[in-house]
């Protein structure tokens, strides 16, 4: 959960970055600094693997995302399994249809395990983050967050972009797993219901954690 919830809060964060903050410091940066330029919305699908430290296990999944300057998202894990998380500004659903279960934090909760919310602020980001190019692999230009805290939550992210955008994000975390999520058909600055990012729990599921006053009804797709 808290991987995943790093990699959302950041692709959340770059819809409301200030573009014009970047110095063009290298050509990863640089692509940084283009795709966040007058971004509002987000749509696409991923395709998500996570490695073990032995480098042989791992696991894969695939979905869809939908996501709303300045901080909507929707992420829709469809294969192998299904599950849905919804932030809609104020709180976090995440629904496991398997399980029949709904957790629920408060965004700014879920946000504060994430260090790249310090993308909105660069003085925090020079203070808290060493941040270096990485050159060309796999066709891409990669950029790397490596925190400077005594106690990080992740041992370093990295982004990797071609000349539209971004196509990779990988975070390896402290045990030494890597997460490496590659994005496909993304549309910019599309149209998005506002029902989108509406969650009621379906009927019959256990909702735990910080529930706000609900109604229950089917999920809305």
């Amino acid at each position: 959960m808290k991987r995943l919830m790093l990699a959302l809060t950041t692709l959340v964060l770059m819809l409301s970055l200030d573009a014009t903050a970047f110095a063009a410091t290298g050509p990863a940066r640089a692509r940084l600094d283009a795709f966040a330029t007058g971004l509002h919305s987000l749509t696409g699908d991923f395709s998500q693997t996570l490695t073990g430290i032995d480098g042989q296990s791992s696991k894969t999944s695939s979905g869809t995302l939908v996501l709303l300057a300045p901080r909507e998202f929707r992420w829709d894990t469809l294969t192998p399994y299904k599950q849905t998380i919804v932030a809609d500004g104020s709180r976090v659903w995440m629904y496991d249809p398997e399980l029949e279960q709904v957790t629920v934090s408060r965004q700014s909760t879920e946000e504060s395990h994430s260090p790249l919310t310090v993308l909105t602020d660069l003085k925090q980001l020079d203070r808290d983050f060493k941040v270096t190019e990485q050159g060309q692999r796999d066709g891409l230009v990669w950029l790397r967050l490596t925190s400077t805290a005594k106690d990080p939550q992740f041992h370093h992210a990295d982004f990797g972009f071609d000349a539209n955008g971004l196509v990779r994000m990988s975070f390896r975390d402290r045990l030494g797993s890597t997460t490496d999520i590659h994005f496909s058909n993304l549309r910019r600055n599309v149209a998005i219901p506002d029902s989108t990012f509406n969650f009621v729990p379906p009927k019959g599921a256990d909702v735990i954690g910080d529930v706000p006053v609900l109604t229950t009804e089917p999920l809305r797709n």
